[in-house]
């Protein structure tokens, strides 16, 4: 359950910009609100549109981007680390994290 007032991580099914400009493919932060259609854009949409969204600190997300979400106290705003394999190596690369801290935009 996505309770408002505690924090979450988001992951959503295709990257977004967030206001910062940057791309991502997650938020994290404080849960506002889980609201309806008409609660969020003042107009009730057709059925091939979403029906809920989900204030998360400085964002909205449509329920139906969202492809898991977890509630938890914290997460990793540090770089990344992934494996893959290119022409038969595992190699490993640092790269920077892709979720945006939606509170830290708040302060």
């Amino acid at each position: 359950m996505i309770a408002v007032g505690r924090k979450a991580l988001i992951n959503t099914d295709s990257w977004f910009v967030a206001p910062n400009g940057q791309q991502y493919s997650a938020a994290f932060g404080t849960v506002r609100a889980v609201s309806s259609d008409q609660e969020t854009l003042g107009v009730k949409t057709n059925a091939r549109s979403t029906n809920w969204y989900v204030v998360l600190g400085n964002m909205t997300i449509a329920g139906c981007q969202i492809h898991y979400a977890v509630e938890c106290d914290t997460v990793n705003n540090g770089d990344a680390e992934e494996w893959f394999i290119e022409g038969g190596e595992l190699k490993r690369v640092i790269r920077p994290t892709r979720i945006y801290m939606a509170d830290e935009a708040d302060a």
